[in-house]
């Protein structure tokens, strides 16, 4: 059998904590064939998803763990804390990381990919020919309003979007079970993004920065959790926007448009313009 080289885990939250499950199935047949896309064959990818949710069929190589984890209570804010909400949403995505984690085949790295992201095709044919890294951060990436022809190039990616790292798998301490693992290692190790690259450098494992754009986050579609607003909103109408019209016009040079070459590379299909 081939070994692996990149193994991508993707999450996907119980469907009563989705406001439009088939607008989310939309977006994980689109990640998916962004996914399926890679250049190098050496890679594995495992959907994590309830028990009796219905999926898009997915393509050859990626696989469907099925969990019963009940809904996240705290999916919506509504009257609790800021730290309140995001712990439990950091404990249920991290469980259903780990998840997949023990269900994939083993591979020299992983890469954690939000439902509705898309990333590049190159990440495994870097991966296997830097085989000797710790894994990487995506310092830079794309933004890119859902539908729109044109995207922005962020130039700290890795804080901005969770599909923004690469790690050695050994590096992760996974434990044996779902059961044996503690919550505070799932919702910081696993759960979110913003803590991984800081651990893994306290540790003495430093990430190297990705040389290229490694993904797209998706904004201003009904679907996304984060509550992203519309990419020109954010870029051109802000507060900070507004207030900082010299950065605002660096951000518009950091625009790039949706080409063929762009649209291969994260889409998996050739532009239809």
């Amino acid at each position: 059998m081939q070994k692996k080289i990149l193994s991508f885990i993707v999450p996907v939250r119980h469907p009563e904590n989705s406001p439009d499950w088939g607008l989310l199935c939309v977006k994980l047949e689109q990640a998916a064939r962004s996914i399926a896309g890679q250049t190098d064959s050496r890679w594995s990818a495992v959907v994590v998803v309830n028990h009796g949710a219905t999926v898009p069929v997915m393509p050859r190589g990626i696989e469907l763990e099925r969990v019963d984890f009940a809904p996240n209570p705290l999916y919506e804010r509504g009257t609790s804390s800021l730290d309140e909400f995001r712990e439990a949403v950091r404990l249920d995505k991290g469980k259903r990381i780990l998840a997949g984690l023990l269900a994939c085949a083993p591979s020299e790295y992983v890469m954690i990919v939000d439902d509705d992201d898309l990333i590049s095709c190159r990440l495994t044919e870097f991966a296997a020919s830097r085989a000797d890294s710790n894994g990487w951060f995506f310092q830079h990436g794309h933004v890119w309003q859902d539908g729109g022809r044109w995207t922005y190039v962020h130039d700290d990616f890795s804080r901005f979007c969770g599909t923004s790292h690469i790690i050695r798998r050994g590096l992760l301490g996974l434990p044996s079970s779902i059961e044996t693992a503690e919550p505070d290692y799932i919702k910081r190790r696993l759960g979110s993004h913003v803590y991984i690259k800081e651990d893994l450098e306290h540790l003495g494992f430093a990430l190297d920065p990705l040389p290229f754009p490694g993904s797209i986050y998706r904004v201003g579609h009904a679907g996304a959790h984060s509550g992203s607003p519309g990419l020109m909103r954010q870029l051109l109408f802000s507060r900070d926007a507004l207030a900082h019209p010299r950065r605002t016009c660096r951000r518009l040079l950091s625009m790039r448009k949706i080409d063929d070459r762009l649209q291969r590379e994260f889409f998996g299909t050739p532009s239809s313009s």
